[in-house]
């Protein structure tokens, strides 16, 4: 018995030490010899490691970084906008797993040079990008297969969407917010992860004209026009909740805010375009469609 358990243990380690090559977000291919020491430095990510079944592999994340809860119990390396290759490193990992867009973008070259296998994940606001994120990081570490599993979860989460959105004639007009209290207040519009989700779940985009996210104006939320406002769960919370998103400039005058319609949604959950993909799009529908006034999807917090 000793025997056999020693030989699993070796053939585990020998697993681990196995070189896989994956092509990363600039669709170079990277070589990864060793998945035993992981630092992820996205949320998404990070979320994506645990699903495929290798978070106890995971010894750092970013401050993005969550969900699940044991994430939590990780030491931090910072935000991923906001990083150095010093504090990663000190982590000794054997992997780096992290959007492209990381800053300073001088980090990732670092760690290059310092020899860790550095896997740039794409992240493309599509159903087609959450399936091509899965397969990237699911390559890096190992388990193409249980990838393949995850993208056919999400995409049975989606049946029940695609049977909703079957029977709609018509489509309201979301507007996505992005809060951080009173003074930090951005419209999003195309190419922002939010706002892909809404697409996917039937909401079309109120912020026509507006690339990735600008800097909110009353004249940019009244033009908009929406049905409804889609804004992050904590910064709903940020500005006081629904009164006082009536009071920043622009939204009383519109449809949404007048009526009180507003989606909050867990920040991970709208953006990360993960495993939970589908059931994010299906919450944000209801949200739309099958609610008035404020609904609060993801994890449910006090407003």
């Amino acid at each position: 018995m000793r025997r056999g358990t020693a030989l699993l243990a070796l053939l585990a380690g020998l697993a681990l030490a196995q070189p896989f090559t994956v092509k990363d977000a600039r669709g170079q291919a990277v070589t990864v010899r060793s998945t035993e020491r992981i630092v992820s430095l996205n949320g998404s990510t990070t979320e994506i490691l645990f699903a495929l079944g290798v978070g106890e592999r995971v010894v750092g994340r970013d401050d993005s970084s969550y969900y699940p809860a044991a994430t939590l119990r990780l030491p931090s390396v910072g935000y991923q906008f906001r990083l150095n290759a010093e504090g990663i490193l000190a982590l000794r990992p054997t992997l780096v797993l992290g959007r492209e867009d990381v800053k300073p973008p001088q980090v990732l070259e670092q760690l290059e040079g310092a020899g860790v296998s550095v896997v740039r994940v794409p992240d493309r606001p599509t159903l087609e990008g959450a399936r091509e994120k899965i397969r990237t990081i699911a390559a890096a570490v190992g388990r193409v297969q249980r990838g393949e599993e995850l993208i056919r979860r999400m995409e049975r989460d989606l049946l029940a969407l695609r049977s909703k959105l079957a029977q709609r004639r018509t489509r309201l007009r979301g507007l996505f917010l992005y809060l951080r209290g009173p003074q930090t207040t951005f419209v999003c519009g195309e190419g922002s992860n939010p706002v892909g989700m809404m697409e996917l779940a039937g909401i079309a985009n109120a912020a026509r004209g507006i690339k990735d996210c600008a800097q909110m104006t009353a004249e940019a939320v009244v033009a908009a026009k929406p049905d409804l406002i889609v804004v992050f769960t904590k910064g709903l919370q940020s500005i006081g909740g629904v009164e006082g998103l009536r009071k920043l400039p622009g939204v009383s005058q519109t449809p949404a805010g007048q009526a009180g319609r507003v989606v909050a949604i867990d920040d991970l959950y709208l953006g990360g375009f993960g495993p939970r993909t589908g059931q994010a799009a299906l919450d944000l529908f209801i949200g739309a469609y099958e609610r008035s006034g404020l609904y609060v999807a993801g994890p449910k917090e006090e407003l």
